[in-house]
């Protein structure tokens, strides 16, 4: 036989941990940010991929402009979405996940979303 069943168990083993660490490296793990931190130095992230979450402000949702603004509890920023899919359950009120690249426009501060993610709408009910 080729090996023993140790030395093929410590092969299968070895060669697991090796995907599993290349997986790892591979993995570019992007934190989550709310509005007011991002807004506290929009500088800092102004030349960054950002994802960030926050609410969306009540009648701010425009389709013919492709913006709306996203709130926290003391700042807003606003978000083009005109590059991005609208998820099922996006309406005024929710709380949504935006990722995309801070810029800084004539009104402000903005996110050029890339993807927008809205959470189950059943958790947020009661």
């Amino acid at each position: 036989m080729a090996g023993t069943r140790a030395s093929r168990l410590t092969f299968v083993f070895v060669s697991t941990l090796a995907i599993l660490a290349l997986m790892m490296i591979g993995i570019d793990p992007q934190v989550q940010h709310s509005v007011d931190e991002i807004m506290s130095e929009p500088e800092k992230h102004s030349s960054d991929s950002v994802f960030v979450r926050g609410i969306v402000v009540n009648e701010t949702i425009d389709f013919s402009t492709m913006t709306f603004t996203l709130g926290g509890s003391e700042s807003t920023i606003g978000v083009d979405f005109a590059n991005t899919a609208v998820p099922d359950g996006f309406d005024s009120g929710r709380t949504v996940a935006v990722r995309g690249h801070l810029t800084q426009s004539s009104w402000g501060w903005t996110i050029s979303a890339t993807e927008i993610q809205t959470g189950c709408p059943s958790k947020y009910e009661s």
